[in-house]
């Protein structure tokens, strides 16, 4: 299930809302939502627009729309297709409640913690994921989670990952395969015909020769 939500703001990682958790909830999770923070310490607009950080018994999900992170702390065993799409859920409805206030500069930490209502609300239908109408989201949604990057605190915060796209890197992989593919393609003939070529040509000569002896004789 869905243990806790924190919703901020890319460029500078000021919290905007967040879910109202119970105290014992609140205990539970208080190292998780450090995690939280420094990860928003890593965001840029250069960052992976979805991802997926393991830490310990949980996941810690976030989507980045418009400038904003939403962020959910969900346990393992909660489907990553109905995370991403409770907070796509979010995503949506804040940017139409908020979006024209996100980038003031005067905006007070938490200054949407209003926004817990819908969050709260949300929070509930998702909390079983063995409903039926969950069940209908998991088949519906064409999300391909398999795409997302998934990550592991430990790498982030100690090893210096960071999260943003791969792109150029895989542009670059890209084209170095298909210049090596060229270049393979190239060596392949060029070996064959090291191998048949020779042969090739004394066929070749030894037809026409009879081409020759049969058309004149």
């Amino acid at each position: 299930m869905v243990k806790s939500t924190i919703i901020a703001r890319v460029v500078d990682g000021l919290p905007l809302a967040a879910s109202m958790d119970d105290e014992q909830a609140e205990s539970e999770l208080a190292g998780y939502k450090s995690q939280a923070k420094a990860i928003f310490k890593k965001l840029n607009a250069q960052s992976e627009p979805m991802c997926s950080i393991e830490s310990g018994p949980f996941y810690l999900h976030y989507m980045l729309s418009q400038g904003v992170c939403y962020l959910c702390i969900c346990e393992r065993s909660f489907p990553r297709k109905l995370a991403f799409t409770y907070l796509d859920e979010l995503a949506k409805e804040f940017s139409m409640s908020y979006g024209s206030e996100v980038d003031k500069t005067n905006l007070r930490p938490y200054a949407f913690i209003k926004f817990d209502t819908f969050i709260q609300k949300t929070k509930r239908i998702y909390e079983d994921s063995r409903t039926q109408q969950n069940l209908s989201k998991l088949n519906e949604d064409l999300r391909d989670v398999t795409q997302i990057m998934t990550k592991n605190m430990e790498d982030l915060l100690w090893r210096g990952d960071n999260l943003d796209r791969m792109n150029s890197a895989s542009d670059h992989l890209r084209s170095q395969t298909e210049k090596f593919r060229k270049d393979a393609r190239w060596l392949n003939l060029e070996a064959m015909y090291r191998k048949y070529g020779i042969l090739a040509a004394v066929v070749l000569g030894l037809f026409l020769v009879i081409y020759l002896w049969s058309k004149f004789s």
